[in-house]
């Protein structure tokens, strides 16, 4: 099944990564639901500015480490990079 990695700019201009197979539902929840992650929930609205397929949870969640252990501006670089295409 197919997952995506994603990247959320939250309302501080902090940035947060996460992995999911519903995109637009968890995006809702992370904005609106007792669902969304805490970190979210108290940093809200979140915008989604960056996302990538994997082909299933397990590639999904090795990148979305790998995602989560650049610095912030190699992320933004993804983001920038990702708004070119």
């Amino acid at each position: 099944m197919i997952h995506f990695v994603y990247i959320l700019k939250c309302n501080d201009d902090t940035l947060y990564v996460g992995c999911t197979n519903n995109l637009e539902k968890r995006l809702r929840e992370h904005n609106t639901s007792k669902n969304g992650a805490h970190y979210t929930k108290i940093r809200r609205p979140v915008k989604l500015v960056y996302s990538e397929k994997c082909a299933d949870l397990a590639e999904g969640r090795r990148r979305e480490a790998e995602i989560k252990r650049l610095s912030r501006e190699e992320k933004m670089s993804l983001v920038r990079a990702s708004k070119k295409k």
